[in-house]
């Protein structure tokens, strides 16, 4: 069964679980072949090139952004770089290898990031198209370094592994990413062989202009369409699993299991992403399941997601929701029986770029959610000049999310449940599909609304 599997930085930090729990895990000789793996950095490397995902700050990016001299930071990350090779020295990783393929890959980024600036100064290029290669040029370094060591410590234990990077950085084709793709694998036996793929694929689209730090998930997912393999597999540190654990508590939760495509989109919505939508809908149109696995146990199959899949009896499959989002309201007496008054406020929420995830409507007034790092006081301001009443508040959605869940007493379950913490309940609603049953809250009520439907809600 061929299968192309993504593996994320945090479990490939923990390279030697990967090895013996997704690698060599129940199997042995010619079974260890017909995979794809496609790998991310190791934790925290694409935060030294780039930026500190969760705090914002700088890498080697933002010198050249700032207009800075960035050799320095990005030697600074070559030693990092070359410190994080010899803990894998235990693995069987030729450390001297890599230091001179990590060494020689970064020379040559920086000549072609030194260019760059040289074109940067003389202000005949638009700064944004010359700083987003600089920024794919540098993302790129983090997954070529985490592959050739895979590659080279799999190798060492005489398993026929191939290094396909799709970085680009030794030729001048202008692939579009799906001619890469196809381009780097149309000679490969897959049933002789491990392939180890880095993250990053260079194209003449640029994969980060419209993904940015998510694109490892469009290369997995643009290698599985080319492929087509009987299953897409996603190897994480954690299970998706029915609650978050860090709320709830890993003994109140379990891992979903099965569900749909549907389902992962609305989980999506809400930032627990099992794979960014834009990801995840090439697979869905292409029948191609996925499946979402805990690198830790890898006697436990997972969860399966899959396109047609709806559970045989009522059951709520997660709790979930996020307390960074807004509600913006906006009241008019004149909204009543006016056909197409809320064209007037997408218009605006389009000229600003601003998606929302929740909307609810009554005679006078509309409010959506949107997330806060959206959040824009220009549209709010926009707004007002075109209506009575604007307002805009902090506050939390939470969500319950099945591929099964339309039973009478749901609603009315769920809201009990709230009040009995004394939790108010802003605005609520569900779709016509009933996937999705979804409650705005005040923040500071977030994690024990989290906690009181999930002790009420599962039946």
């Amino acid at each position: 069964m061929l299968t192309v599997e993504k593996i994320g930085g945090t479990s490939m930090s923990a390279l030697q679980d990967v090895i013996q729990n997704i690698i060599l895990f129940e199997r042995s000789g010619d079974a260890l072949y017909n995979r794809i793996f496609v790998v991310s950095a190791f934790s925290g490397v694409t935060n030294w090139l780039l930026e500190n995902k969760k705090t914002g700050a700088p890498g080697v990016y933002h010198q050249i952004a700032n207009y800075k001299d960035f050799h320095h930071s990005l030697h600074e990350v070559t030693q990092k770089l070359k410190e994080l090779n010899t803990t894998f020295a235990h693995l069987g990783l030729d450390v001297a290898a890599a230091d001179a393929f990590i060494e020689q890959r970064i020379q040559h980024a920086q000549q072609y990031l030194d260019n760059l600036v040289n074109v940067l100064g003389s202000g005949y290029v638009s700064a944004e198209s010359i700083l987003q290669a600089a920024r794919e040029i540098l993302a790129s370094i983090g997954e070529a370094h985490s592959a050739f060591n895979f590659t080279n410590i799999l190798q060492n234990m005489n398993i026929n592994a191939t290094l396909v990077d799709l970085s680009g950085f030794h030729d001048h084709e202008p692939y579009t990413i799906d001619q890469r793709i196809i381009h780097s694998f149309k000679n490969i036996a897959f049933d002789k062989t491990i392939c180890i793929v880095t993250g990053y694929t260079k194209g003449t689209e640029g994969i980060m202009r419209e993904f940015d730090r998510g694109y490892s998930e469009v290369t997995f997912s643009k290698i599985a369409v080319a492929v087509q393999p009987q299953e897409a597999i996603i190897h994480k540190e954690y299970h998706l699993s029915s609650a978050d654990p860090a709320l709830v508590g890993l003994e109140n939760c379990v891992p979903v299991v099965s569900t749909n495509y549907d389902v992962a989109d609305q989980l999506a919505d809400v930032g627990m992403e099992a794979i960014h939508p834009k990801a995840s809908k090439p697979l869905e149109i292409n029948g191609i399941n996925l499946r979402i696995k805990n690198t830790f146990e890898p006697e436990h199959p997972g969860t399966l997601i899959t396109r047609e899949y709806v559970s045989p009896h009522k059951r709520l499959e997660v709790i979930t929701g996020t307390e960074k989002v807004m509600i913006i309201d906006v009241y008019d007496p004149l909204m009543v029986g006016t056909v197409g008054f809320d064209l007037k406020i997408m218009q605006a929420f389009g000229k600003y770029g601003i998606s929302y995830i929740f909307k609810s409507t009554s005679a006078n007034s509309i409010s959506l959610v949107v997330w806060e790092k959206d959040f824009n006081i220009d549209l709010i301001q926009d707004l007002e000049g075109q209506f009575q009443q604007v307002t805009a508040a902090p506050v939390a959605i939470v969500c319950l999310i099945g591929s099964n869940i339309d039973q009478p007493g749901v609603l009315a379950k769920a809201a009990d449940a709230l009040a009995g913490k004394e939790i108010n309940i802003i605005s609520a609603g569900f779709s016509m599909r009933k996937v999705n049953l979804q409650f705005i809250i005040r923040r500071e009520d977030f994690k024990e609304a989290v906690i009181a439907l999930n002790n009420t809600m599962y039946f």
